[in-house]
């Protein structure tokens, strides 16, 4: 494996980077005593329960500082609570179903249409992330009418806390080689181990040898999750975080989603130029891709919510 890398290196004339060679998984259990195999605990769902004990952690401290609102918190802390578990289940099920409506309806029918309860298989793989927001914005909306609590406030801590997951989870991402980055010629080029083993997950990694497999013509890639880690996660965390605790963005119901949603959309839209687009997606042209076209609603929705918060502030001075 070094001579092969070696010669990408050499012939791209670049010093490549090799992917470290850790598992996608933390610990892996063998149930197979009691009929129940091996169990995988894997980075990429670690990723998601360290998001979403984050953003529940955040968001408890926001509502403990009264003076960060116009008038007062907008929920309990056992408000938050109960929204948490709700959050959840928007994830999961926005997610799953998102993926499937932009992604497997318009380009894998056929794979539907030969085992509809793929739709089900989460385990396989397969979450899109403006799904996973549709999902959550239908919670919020949901709980804010059943609790008489409002909304745009409620939707501002999902804002500022929603980019710690984001952040998180493209770097368990980046450990799972997957989503990885179109080839290139800089140096901060990768190469990501791109072979392909039968029933595994990801379609790189051999479970059985717990080695990553190569197939010979890997070309280094930008590592484009940590690139999204960083546009998508960290700088919107850090900016909505200053908004907030300096210049009081909270007391402008809104402003902290709407800013949340457009710093995304302008995020994302510049990591997929430098994503590879998904294989299997086709008839759109070089410059666009479907991450780009999922997060124009994120856009408009997000210079809306700006625009009213900032409407609401002028009529109130």
């Amino acid at each position: 494996m070094t001579e092969l890398l070696t010669m990408i290196s050499v012939y791209l004339g670049q010093a490549v980077m090799t992917f470290p060679e850790w598992r996608p998984a933390l610990l892996s259990l063998d149930f197979g005593f009691v009929g129940l195999g091996e169990f995988h605990l894997r980075w990429y769902a670690l990723g998601y329960i360290a998001g979403i004990g984050g953003a529940w952690w955040y968001g408890s401290q926001l509502l403990k500082r009264a003076s960060l609102w116009k008038s007062e918190p907008p929920l309990s802390q056992e408000g938050l609570d109960d929204l948490m578990f709700w959050i959840i289940i928007g994830i999961i099920l926005g997610g799953r179903f998102g993926y499937v409506l932009f992604y497997m309806v318009p380009y894998q029918m056929d794979v539907l249409a030969a085992d509809p309860l793929t739709v089900l298989r989460i385990w396989d793989g397969g979450m899109a992330f403006h799904g996973g927001i549709l999902g959550v914005a239908l919670v919020l909306w949901f709980f804010a009418a059943k609790r008489g609590v409002p909304l745009l406030s409620v939707g501002d801590i999902a804002g500022v806390t929603a980019p710690i997951g984001i952040g998180l989870v493209r770097i368990a991402n980046f450990t799972n080689a997957e989503l990885y980055g179109r080839p290139t010629d800089a140096s901060i080029g990768m190469v990501f181990p791109e072979g392909y083993v039968p029933g595994s997950t990801p379609p790189a990694f051999n479970w059985e040898t717990k080695e990553w497999v190569y197939r010979g013509d890997e070309l280094a890639r930008h590592p484009s999750q940590l690139y999204e880690s960083v546009l998508e996660g960290w700088i919107p965390l850090i900016v909505l975080s200053i908004l907030i605790w300096k210049f009081g963005a909270l007391k402008r119901p809104g402003l902290v989603a709407g800013l949340f949603l457009l710093m995304y959309g302008a995020g994302r839209s510049i990591a997929e130029n430098f994503r590879e687009p998904d294989s299997f997606v086709s008839g759109l042209p070089e410059w666009l891709t479907m991450g780009m076209i999922l997060s124009v609603p994120m856009w408009l929705g997000g210079a809306w919510l700006i625009w009213n918060a900032l409407k609401r502030q002028e009529k109130q001075v």
